[in-house]
């Protein structure tokens, strides 16, 4: 690489993040996955946080390899999971660990925002499916936000480290249930359900626009040049996601697959229907404007989550091993519904999901190999019923379906996909996320231009898809 021509993408996720050096060109783009660290929520006096000193150290290091790898590059972007956000007092200090969305406060708030906002009127301005940790309800029970305090959402709570300079990209913002999804603007209705105002939060930016240069503090740190710009890119890390789709046209869905599942179509504007409010449609907002119809449905947390079980009852499953033995297994077992509140707070996931067949009236998973393709074919089956009903209501045919993120590398869950919604499954890039990054930056610094399907034949070109066609027939167990 040489410079100028390479950005640092940081993409944090809810169970790890990763620095990475990407290089990009008129026509190519390619990715050095340069630092990778853990990440998940701490237990503090019977709360779940988020370590976010730790997260901004293992940021720092990150950038640090970059520069010794790479030298000076071009630019910065930062891209977490939505709606969690840390408090910041005057003087600039984190007040302490943020909430984690899996900790249990915010839903007391969901019944006080109603009482202020009928659900049909919320879902009319933020037009956001219903879930239970949306930064409204921790809002509305949020007991540590003072009046001369502001809240800053994850990624620009890091920016803000490595700058000094505090912003709300607009992608991540759109997700907090507090965004107007007609006017692209805070609600300062629904800060009132909340008794706030829009002030609580810094002011809102755009991707591709520059938050600021590193601190000289951060630059010693890192070995970078304090004239390194931090870019806001899709902050949002499905907003970047979207943008790393490869291929052109726009009748596809798309699922973005890790520890949540994104599944939906990229509209020009919001669907704000009550046929779209019944079925929990989400629209948020993308990169230039275009809006991410979807649902966020439970993902391979379920997996994730089976696997920490069985570690800590000693058993020697890896992932390889699950999904070799869950390939075994006939189709036509037991299935859940994944998008159930029951499975998003940590535990022992494999109980609770022999619980939830049972109380179906359905046979018991028992096996680990039962219990990961209960969790692949009930994901599978959201995923189809979730991209039919995505066309339906938006008006937009699909002709196949692009999985990227984690995901796209299970080959089991990529091939049970493609059977559930009859249509042509392309899975991969699996770093979908840090190529949308690194293109809105590389577009922001003039190194390529154009639309969206502009950055996606960038994407096609370096990247190579693994088609999944539908099978005819599938051996079931009835």
């Amino acid at each position: 690489m040489t410079v100028g021509d390479v950005f640092a993408a940081i993409d944090i996720g809810a169970s790890g993040g990763r620095v990475i050096a990407g290089q990009v060109s008129s026509d190519s783009v390619t990715l050095d996955v340069v630092h990778r660290f853990d990440n998940g929520p701490i237990e503090m006096h019977g709360t779940l946080r988020w370590d976010a000193e730790r997260i901004a150290d293992e940021m720092l290091r990150g950038l640090h390899a970059v520069a010794g790898r790479y030298g000076p590059v071009a630019g910065i972007g930062i891209d977490t999971w939505a709606i969690d956000y840390g408090v910041v007092d005057p003087t600039g200090k984190l007040t302490g660990p943020p909430f984690s969305y899996r900790d249990d406060r915010s839903v007391r708030g969901v019944d006080a925002v109603r009482a202020a906002v009928p659900e049909a009127e919320f879902y009319a301005r933020t037009g956001l499916q219903h879930l239970p940790f949306t930064t409204i309800y921790q809002l509305a029970v949020e007991t540590g936000l003072g009046d001369e305090d502001q809240a800053m959402l994850m990624p620009d709570l890091l920016a803000y480290r490595l700058t000094g300079r505090r912003a709300t990209e607009a992608t991540n913002a759109s997700t907090t249930g507090l965004f107007d999804a007609t006017r692209g603007d805070w609600s300062p209705e629904l800060f009132a359900a909340v008794g706030r105002t829009p002030s609580i939060f810094p002011t809102l930016i755009q991707p591709g626009e520059t938050i600021g240069t590193l601190t000289p503090a951060v630059a010693a740190a890192t070995g970078l040049p304090e004239s390194t710009p931090v870019i806001a890119v899709g902050t949002h890390d499905t907003a970047s996601a979207v943008v790393g789709l490869p291929g052109p046209g726009r009748n596809f869905a798309y699922i973005s697959s890790g520890t949540w599942s994104l599944v939906g179509v990229e509209l020009d504007r919001p669907v704000l229907t009550e046929a779209s409010r019944a079925a929990n449609f989400t629209n948020e907002r993308g990169v230039d404007g275009r809006i991410r119809y979807l649902r966020n449905l439970g993902g391979l947390w379920l997996l994730q989550e089976s696997l920490r079980q069985w570690e800590l009852e000693g058993l020697d499953i890896t992932l390889a091993v699950a999904l070799a033995d869950a390939a075994s297994v006939l189709a036509g077992g037991p299935t859940i519904n994944p998008d159930s509140e029951e499975f998003v707070a940590p535990g022992n996931m494999p109980n609770r999901i022999r619980a939830a067949c049972a109380a179906a009236g359905q046979e018991r998973p028992e096996t680990p190999g039962q219990i990961t393709r209960c969790i692949l074919e009930s994901l599978a089956a959201a995923y189809a019923a979730t991209v039919r009903r995505a066309a339906e209501l938006s008006g937009m045919p699909v002709e196949e379906v692009r999985v990227v993120g984690g995901g796209s590398q299970n080959r089991l869950l990529c091939q049970l996909t493609a059977d559930a919604v009859r249509l042509p499954v392309l899975a991969g890039p699996v770093e979908a996320t840090a190529l949308g990054n690194v293109l809105v930056q590389a577009r922001s610094q003039g190194v390529v231009s154009g639309g969206l399907e502009d950055l996606r034949s960038i994407v096609a070109a370096s990247t190579t898809p693994i088609r999944y066609e539908p099978l005819s027939q599938v051996p079931t167990a009835h």
